[in-house]
């Protein structure tokens, strides 16, 4: 049983139960932010302007990381359908679309191209490189030049969909 105190014209009993399936999202966020993607314990600060400032950046990261599986939700496992999450059913069990559930069975888009966890995507995205350069036994004061290499189609894609966020 769920209780609330917002009265029922402001929350009905769906929206709370909802609601209350949303902590979850917190729970996942936690573990994000200690063990899956950003890794920042443990913490040792002594100053509490110190700890305040680790916090806001953890917190930052993950703002970063939600908006990017957000801007991604298309080209990862991800559920596309989000609407649907708010007229279901709130008690019964969830159930992935059937766009999502090919793109995991399959590991393929609609398109052809692969599907991607987080994880993998970043790994893919992480071979694009800056390399600063100087010419052969160049003196010091030498001018330098930068080279990044070319993103393939579906690094520019990923890249394409994170310049579309708005804020």
């Amino acid at each position: 049983m769920i209780r609330t105190s917002l009265p029922a014209e402001r929350q009905d009993a769906a929206d709370t139960v909802r609601s209350y399936k949303l902590l979850s999202n917190v729970e996942r966020a936690f573990r994000s932010l200690k063990t899956i993607d950003l890794k920042v314990r443990p913490i040792r600060h002594h100053l509490e302007e110190r700890v305040r400032s680790h916090i806001f950046l953890c917190m930052l990261a993950y703002y970063v990381e939600w908006h990017m599986l957000e801007a991604w939700r298309q080209i990862l496992f991800s559920d596309e359908d989000q609407q649907a999450k708010k007229t279901r059913d709130p008690v019964a069990p969830a159930k992935r679309s059937a766009a999502a559930l090919s793109k995991v069975h399959s590991h393929t888009l609609d398109d052809g191209t692969e599907a991607h966890s987080f994880r993998t995507l970043l790994k893919d995205l992480s071979t694009i490189v800056r390399n600063v350069c100087r010419r052969k036994q160049a003196p010091e004061s030498e001018s330098v030049f930068a080279m990044t290499t070319t993103p393939n189609e579906n690094q520019q894609r990923a890249l394409d969909l994170l310049g579309a966020i708005k804020l």
